[in-house]
């Protein structure tokens, strides 16, 4: 069966962005001219995705109005001529239609699937986080995609970290079968380094079954009390084959302070309008 949904679950509080999200959601933070999930919304269609799912939360209306038409705007870019900015900004709002649902307690990436149930239909789905922003010559989900339909099964997007990074990521157990495609027998979420099968983590992007959907329904809160999707992926490996892929393209934790100025200079370095001049002024820094 194809896939033509993607959820994104936004629910969180960004609390590592404080004070800058106190009231604005860290998946609208500015990178470059962009904010941040405009970036993944963007892969998911160029993946040949039909419908997305927001899964939003208190305080995170700013996001429905950025994908909405904005009338007055668009009236005063028109009257003063600005036609490519008209442009951008209608490219937005048209991109494709785009379901909300609020998570009304941020209860783990777990909890935020299940909210969006009743839209996925049993179907299969993608998920992407929005501030996992990664740079790739084909998007890594219609990388993902090609593997799904090869194994018709889960899949799962994974990287190589640093050992002592381990604690912060969703890590697999796996078999490799062939280059870059891993069988999964076992994960666990943000293990000790001491404890790590591997320093294989999970990253942000996700192609699911409908029948993750049960096996959350019966999954308790795990780490940080919250209802978290590795477990029940992990549960999930004990009755079907579940695949992880290493994608190929450069990934961005844009989630943290780092990752995010890392993102901002490299993005800003290719950007057709000014990446030549910004790149001349690095050069004049005393680093």
């Amino acid at each position: 069966m194809p896939i033509t949904k993607a959820v994104f679950p936004v629910a969180g509080l960004g609390t590592r962005f404080l004070p800058a999200t106190k009231a604005s959601p860290k998946e609208m933070l500015p990178l470059v001219d962009k904010p941040l999930i405009q970036y993944v919304v963007e892969e998911a269609i160029a993946s040949g995705i039909e419908e997305i799912i927001i899964i939003t939360g208190r305080g995170k209306r700013a996001i429905e109005d950025h994908f909405d038409v904005s009338f007055e705007l668009e009236d005063i870019l028109r009257q003063k001529g600005k036609r490519k900015l008209l442009e951008e900004v209608q490219k937005i709002s048209n991109m494709l239609d785009i379901c909300y649902v609020r998570q009304k307690e941020p209860s783990g990436l777990g909890h935020a699937l299940l909210c969006a149930k009743n839209l996925v239909k049993g179907e299969p789905f993608a998920v992407l986080l929005g501030d996992d922003v990664i740079d790739a010559k084909v998007p890594v989900l219609r990388q993902m995609l090609e593997v799904y339909n090869t194994y018709n099964a889960p899949v799962i997007a994974i990287q190589e970290v640093d050992r002592s990074q381990v604690s912060n990521y969703g890590i697999i157990k796996a078999n490799l079968i062939e280059e870059g495609i891993y069988r999964v027998t076992d994960m666990v979420e943000k293990p000790p380094v001491d404890e790590a099968p591997s320093n294989l983590a999970i990253i942000g992007r996700y192609i699911l079954t409908p029948d993750i959907i049960e096996l959350l329904k019966k999954t308790r809160p795990g780490s940080g009390k919250e209802i978290q999707l590795t477990d029940a992926l992990r549960d999930l490996t004990k009755t079907r084959p579940v695949y992880a892929y290493k994608f190929r393209g450069k990934r961005y934790d844009a989630g943290d302070k780092l990752g995010f100025l890392k993102a901002t200079v490299e993005f800003a370095l290719k950007n057709e309008e000014f990446g030549e001049d910004f790149r001349e002024y690095l050069k004049t820094l005393k680093l």
